[in-house]
């Protein structure tokens, strides 16, 4: 009798589990672009500095996302970004596939091409040459600043962005591209251009001497690249053989870049010491130290001002705290943010903030920036004047490293 209820009572289960299963509709698959935006929301789930997101539910800012229909690549980028902004962090960004091949480039310090620096004219929209990379194919063939490019492969440069238009002229090494180039008072002229290797060397070097015929190293840091610490250890040991006995480094409108890069310049003109301190969502906190003699031990003095930022704030803080350098010129930026840069399935890029950071004294510099010893307010100078006379940060800078010296033979 038990073994018939039991069978009824399974039958009539089963029954309803079939009837009831009938009523549930399958899981609807994710189509790519939702995919793509899921493996965005869960990026930064997990790796975002705010755990709070903006004092939002974060879970609810996905379920937006996809409510609506994403057609397409297009549709699927709008609501990536959409979801970000609502972060209200400008620094956590999504790159679309030839954006991050860009910033891939840009960091990585060297790229296959022909070695222009470009850029829109503001007033004309032309696509003009700003200037050829020093021993490039470019260089060699006798392209100059100023020079229109009006043709890349016979195609109108007229539409294209500049992000389109470097693409075309990279390629691999020994292939060639053709550029029709127009230039002041001349006919158009096309130039053939063999692709090479192109190191980004974002040193500038120079010799200077004081009123007073003291020989000062100049160095300009461009930007905080995979050659940063290798150029400029290069040029400072070329200086020191020059008989350089103090040097000025300029940070001046260095938006930063690589933060080991950073780490490593520090490095080259501190002996010991903390560098920076990280702190991430969970508030651990770690931190990076000099870690060997340092290049030089010559007075130095950083110029800074309100478009230096992130790793050149790290660099300039640190040698600041640590009683290394004095620094002249403007506030920083106040970028105190770090990100981290992931690579998505389509070949996207997402730019995450993944902590902060402090300088060695627990500076908390984030929109806030660093305070020069010397504040030194200036006009806006060409690039040509940069290190020169017109040029009244450089000069405050020279002035005081002339008494740093006249104080240190005195001693």
């Amino acid at each position: 009798m038990n073994k018939k209820v039991f069978r009824w009572g399974f039958s009539l289960l089963l029954g309803f589990c079939l009837i009831f299963g009938a009523f549930i509709s399958p899981a609807i698959a994710l189509t790519q672009e939702q995919k793509l935006v899921s493996e965005v929301w869960r990026i930064v789930n997990r790796s975002y500095l705010d755990e709070t997101f903006n004092h939002q539910n974060w879970s609810d800012v996905r379920q937006q996302a996809l409510k609506k229909p994403l057609l397409n690549d297009q549709a699927a980028y709008t609501a990536i970004q959409k979801m970000l902004k609502s972060l209200d962090d400008p620094f956590t960004r999504f790159l679309d596939p030839e954006q991050y091949r860009s910033l891939q480039v840009n960091t990585s310090g060297e790229l296959t091409g022909v070695g222009l620096q470009i850029a829109l004219n503001p007033q004309t929209g032309i696509l003009e040459v700003i200037t050829p990379i020093e021993g490039s194919p470019a260089e060699k063939a006798g392209l100059r600043p100023r020079d229109r490019i009006l043709k890349i492969e016979g195609l109108s440069t007229e539409n294209l962005t500049l992000d389109e238009a470097a693409s075309r002229m990279r390629g691999p090494i020994g292939s060639v591209v053709s550029l029709l180039i127009g230039r002041e008072g001349e006919t158009d002229q096309e130039f053939i251009l063999m692709r090479d290797r192109i190191e980004l060397n974002p040193v500038v070097a120079d010799l200077r001497l004081s009123p007073q015929g003291k020989p000062i190293g100049y160095l300009r840091l461009t930007q905080f690249n995979a050659n940063a610490a290798m150029e400029l250890a290069h040029a400072i040991s070329s200086l020191e053989k020059k008989g350089a006995v103090a040097y000025i480094l300029d940070l001046r409108n260095n938006p930063g870049g690589l933060l080991q890069a950073g780490i490593e310049v520090a490095r080259q003109w501190l002996d010991s010491g903390t560098i920076v301190y990280t702190v991430n969502r969970q508030g651990i906190q770690g931190n990076f130290e000099a870690s060997g003699q340092a290049l030089t031990p010559d007075p130095l003095v950083i110029l800074v001002n309100q478009g230096t930022a992130s790793a050149s704030e790290i660099l300039a803080g640190a040698l600041q705290d640590n009683g290394r350098a004095q620094l002249v010129g403007e506030t920083t930026f106040g970028k105190g943010l770090i990100q981290s840069l992931f690579e998505l399935s389509d070949g996207s890029g997402l730019a995450v903030t993944i902590a902060k950071y402090e300088t060695p004294n627990h500076r908390d510099i984030n929109k806030l920036g660093i305070k020069p010893d010397t504040v030194i307010t200036q006009t806006p100078i060409t690039r040509d004047q940069i290190a020169t006379e017109a040029d009244s940060q450089y000069q405050a800078a020279v002035e005081l490293l002339t008494k740093n010296l006249v104080v240190a033979e005195k001693e």
